[in-house]
C-alpha cells in the first residue's frame, strides 16, 4: 500500500503540481481512504519529500555504481555522468519542472535533501574530487573544481531539456528527427565538457 501511495502521488504531483494536489486526490487515485495516506506519511510534505529523496538517491547511487565501481578512465567517467544525467532528464521532463518549481518555491527542500542524502553524494564527491585533482596534477585537464564541473554539466543538460521541446514543436520535428537531434546534442554536450576540461 505504501508503494502504491508513492506511485500515485508522484503521478499526481507531476500532472498537477504539488500545491494543486491534495491528499484526498491521492487517496482516491490509490483507492484507499485519506486516513491511510496520513498513517503512512502524516503530511503531504513528508510524502513529497520521500519521493524526492528516493529519486535523488537512486540517481546518485546509479552514477556511483556504474562509474566508480567499474574500471573506466576519467574521460569515460565524465562521459557516462553527462549521458546518464541527460537520459534521466529526457526520460521525465515533468520531474525536472516539478523539482525546479519546488526548489524555487521552497528552498528548505534543498537542505532537507542534503541532510537525507549526505552519504551517497559525499562519497561520489570525495572520489570525483580526488580524481579531478589527480588529472590536474598530471597536466591532463585544466585547473577546475568539482563544483565548477558539475555546474557546467547540469547547465548544459538542463538547458537542452528545457529548450528542446519548445524548439522541436515550433520546427514541427517528427519523433525520428527529435531522437536524432537528442542523440546529436548528447554527443555535443560530451564534447563541450571534455573541451572545457582540456582548454
Amino acid at each position: 500500500m505504501e508503494q502504491s501511495i508513492l506511485e500515485r502521488a508522484e503521478r499526481l504531483f507531476l500532472e498537477k503540481g504539488f500545491e494543486a494536489t491534495s491528499t484526498t486526490q491521492i487517496a482516491k487515485a490509490v483507492g484507499c481512504n485519506q486516513a491511510l495516506v496520513h498513517y503512512y506519511f502524516r503530511t503531504k510534505d513528508n510524502l513529497f519529500n520521500t519521493i524526492f529523496e528516493t529519486r535523488f538517491r537512486r540517481f546518485f547511487q546509479q552514477i556511483f555504481d556504474t562509474t566508480y565501481l567499474s574500471p573506466l578512465s576519467f574521460t569515460d567517467k565524465i562521459k557516462h555522468i553527462i549521458e546518464s544525467h541527460l537520459d534521466m532528464l529526457m526520460a521525465e521532463p515533468l520531474m525536472l519542472r516539478l523539482i525546479m518549481n519546488e526548489f524555487s518555491r521552497r528552498p528548505e527542500r534543498i537542505e532537507m535533501l542534503k541532510e537525507k542524502l549526505h552519504a551517497v553524494p559525499e562519497q561520489l564527491y570525495t572520489l570525483m574530487d580526488a580524481e579531478i585533482k589527480a588529472e590536474i596534477q598530471a597536466g591532463r585537464i585544466r585547473n577546475v573544481s568539482f563544483i565548477e564541473l558539475i555546474i557546467a554539466i547540469v547547465s548544459l543538460n538542463v538547458g537542452l531539456v528545457v529548450i528542446f521541446p519548445i524548439a522541436a514543436d515550433v520546427l514541427g520535428m517528427s519523433p525520428q528527427q527529435r531522437n536524432f537531434m537528442i542523440t546529436q546534442r548528447k554527443e555535443e554536450n560530451v564534447k563541450i565538457i571534455l573541451g572545457y576540461l582540456r582548454s
